[in-house]
């Protein structure tokens, strides 16, 4: 007999995003009318770093680390749909269960990464994408970019909350990768659990990673935009 688990995934499958700029991550220019942010942070420096972080980014190694579980669990891959859930403090079941679809992948020599974006059921409407890169001089970053609106009425209703949840989110995403790529946890992702993560957010939005040598940087286009 199918869970409930089971019938929201069908349920999603047979869904479409509920935006209608599919895979607009990809470009330099974000779509009008959404809260966008770009953030990204320094992994280190060459081809080594890029495939152990990509690995993990594929792997769904940010979600991952930052606390959520991925149902059904499988490296990315365009057109997989799946549920991202979410535990909440003194609950014993996830409580949130978010409708993703993953819209783009590349796998190239200087990027690895994919996007996913939303389903109906999902709190907001739009993409996250989830990108590492080797710059000319053989530098990896890995850089998250999004942009999105408040759909649910819960997350409307509590919009400073539901902007405040998203930012801290992101932030979470950049210290797992970053401390993956720091002690090569990449390599070894598990679908049923949370790799540890090797930093904190700070106060001030910022990143403290404790002894990875990776480097939060806000570079001019990495503000959030509201």
């Amino acid at each position: 007999m199918p869970t409930a688990l089971h019938r929201r995934l069908e349920a999603a499958r047979a869904a479409s995003p509920d935006y209608p700029e599919v895979g607009a991550t990809r470009d330099a220019r974000l779509p009008a009318g959404y809260a966008q942010l770009r953030r990204r942070i320094h992994l280190g420096h060459g081809p080594e770093v890029l495939e152990r972080a990509g690995r993990y980014v594929l792997g769904w190694g940010s979600q991952l680390g930052s606390g959520f579980a991925v149902h059904p669990y499988a490296p990315a891959e365009q057109g997989a749909t799946v549920l991202l859930r979410l535990s909440l403090p003194g609950l014993r079941r996830p409580h949130l269960v978010i409708p993703c679809r993953v819209v783009w992948t590349v796998a190239a020599p200087d990027r690895i990464g994919f996007a996913y974006g939303t389903l109906p059921g999902h709190p907001e409407c739009g993409e996250e994408a989830f990108l590492v890169s080797m710059d000319a001089a053989g530098e990896v970053w890995f850089e998250v970019t999004a942009f999105s609106r408040l759909a649910a009425w819960y997350a409307r209703l509590g919009r400073p909350v539901a902007v405040l949840c998203q930012y801290l989110a992101i932030e979470r995403y950049l210290a797992a990768v970053a401390g993956a790529a720091a002690d090569g946890t990449a390599a070894t992702t598990a679908p049923a659990g949370a790799p540890a993560m090797s930093g904190t957010a700070g106060p001030s939005g910022t990143t403290a990673l404790s002894d990875t040598g990776a480097r939060n940087t806000d570079a001019p286009d990495t503000a959030i935009q509201r």
